[in-house]
């Protein structure tokens, strides 16, 4: 059943890729900036990752639960997935027509970019991606 999202800013969870790339790194800079702007609250991967039972519960609670991946192996995702939570906003950075390589000269554009898509995400009904 799809829904219109009425979600307050602390009802909407982001956990972004910060992997060892630039894609990694713009995931997890767009998140920052979402966060700055209030349109969600950034939180720990490595706590879902580690199993850690209060950020699990935590996470439980949003609203929206958004993934933020630097590529198509899609760490954010499979991590959230892992804990048993379900996601309900996947943006991949690369699918954006960013290309990922090691270095970190990251472009204020592309993180512009998926903050743009995560909004424009956000702005759908609810469902739970597979």
């Amino acid at each position: 059943m799809l829904e219109q999202c009425t979600c307050k800013a602390e009802e909407i969870t982001i956990l972004p890729c910060s992997g060892g790339s630039n894609c990694g790194q713009i995931a997890n800079q767009a998140a920052v900036s979402l966060d700055t702007l209030g349109v969600g609250k950034i939180y720990c991967l490595a706590g879902i990752a580690a199993h850690i039972p209060g950020m699990v519960e935590s996470t439980k609670s949003a609203k929206r639960l958004v993934a933020i991946d630097g590529c198509q192996v899609a760490c954010a995702k499979k991590t959230i997935e892992h804990a048993g939570l379900k996601v309900t906003d996947w943006i991949c950075v690369t699918d954006e027509g960013i290309t990922k390589s090691h270095t970190f000269n990251l472009q204020q554009k592309d993180i512009d970019t998926i903050s743009r898509k995560v909004k424009a995400s956000l702005a759908k009904p609810t469902a739970v991606i597979n």
